[in-house]
């Protein structure tokens, strides 16, 4: 049953290692480098640094709880409390990162007018559509979870 898991937990790995890498190592580095060149003002580079790592720490949460549910389904346990709960926190931290992004649209709107970029615009829009779609597929698989254990209770009961 392990090896029905590894691939995407490998995928989960390729998809987290990056994020802490940049977060770390790139971020703060980029940071330094615009600070002492760009046009940007230095309160808008902690603003930004703020939001980046504010979308992150959610993030990378998500993600393990995305593992604690590979590895339930590992042990046999997909259809528990367990995965409900996992599953609740996935779409409340989509949730977080979609409200934190349309709080910091008008100011990506300025930034993308500042530096002549609307790409930044439309980074922060995808980001907020794609955390759209994880809180709802998220609550959609949160719904069917939960009315599959009871389901399954009510079974084990009549038995």
């Amino acid at each position: 049953m392990r090896r029905d898991t590894l691939f995407l937990k490998i995928v989960l790995i390729l998809i987290a290692f990056p994020v802490l890498v940049l977060s770390l190592t790139w971020l703060p580095w980029q940071a330094i480098l615009e600070s002492e060149s760009g046009p940007i003002p230095d309160y808008a580079l902690i603003l930004i640094l703020f939001f980046l790592y504010t979308t992150a720490i959610p993030f990378l949460f998500a993600l393990l709880q995305t593992w604690k549910i590979l590895n339930y389904i590992d042990k046999g346990i997909a259809f528990s409390e367990l995965s409900v709960k996992a599953i609740k926190y996935i779409k409340y931290c989509a949730l977080f990162i979609l409200s934190l992004y349309l709080i910091a649209l008008p100011f990506l709107y300025y930034i993308a007018e500042q530096d002549d970029a609307p790409g930044v615009f439309a980074l922060g829009l995808i980001v907020a559509f794609a955390c759209v779609i994880v809180s709802v597929f998220a609550s959609v698989f949160y719904k069917l979870l939960k009315n599959a254990i009871d389901i399954k209770t009510e079974n084990d009961l009549t038995v």
